[in-house]
């Protein structure tokens, strides 16, 4: 019964009709698996880092706050399809890998779907910027 209802709830008509999955689950639902596996692996990653940290859903993205205040989202690339975590404070992080593009305040880290997540650069990125709020550099209201 179980896959029955999870092959419904990948149809568009079904959650149409029967919105009993949220926004934030349904994103979750929409990739392919190898892209969705990797999005609930860095859901979990996030998640654990702080007790403080919750999973919301803004401006039709999964979002990721401390104590209220976003400080990370995850998307995946319209192109290339490539996951990728985005840090609202980006500008404020270092590391080789993170991506400014055209942004003057976000950057994002891509990850490869078909390949191991770099957990410890990934968790070095969160508590990077976890730390920008813990400090105070980014003020909480």
């Amino acid at each position: 019964m179980a896959c029955k209802i999870l092959r419904y709830a990948q149809d568009d008509n079904f959650l149409n009709r029967y919105s009993m999955i949220s926004d934030l689950d349904n994103f979750y639902l929409q990739h392919s698996d190898e892209v969705n596996s990797c999005l609930l692996a860095l859901r979990k990653l996030i998640l654990d880092q702080d007790k403080d940290v919750t999973a919301e859903w803004k401006y039709r993205m999964p979002f990721f706050c401390y104590k209220g205040k976003m400080f990370c989202y995850l998307w995946a690339d319209k192109v290339s399809h490539k996951p990728y975590i985005g840090f609202v404070e980006g500008k404020h992080l270092n590391h080789p890998d993170l991506i400014l593009g055209e942004r003057a305040r976000m950057k994002i880290l891509f990850v490869e779907p078909d390949q191991d997540l770099p957990v410890d650069d990934i968790e070095d990125l969160i508590k990077q910027a976890l730390d920008l709020y813990r400090s105070g550099i980014i003020k909480i209201k």
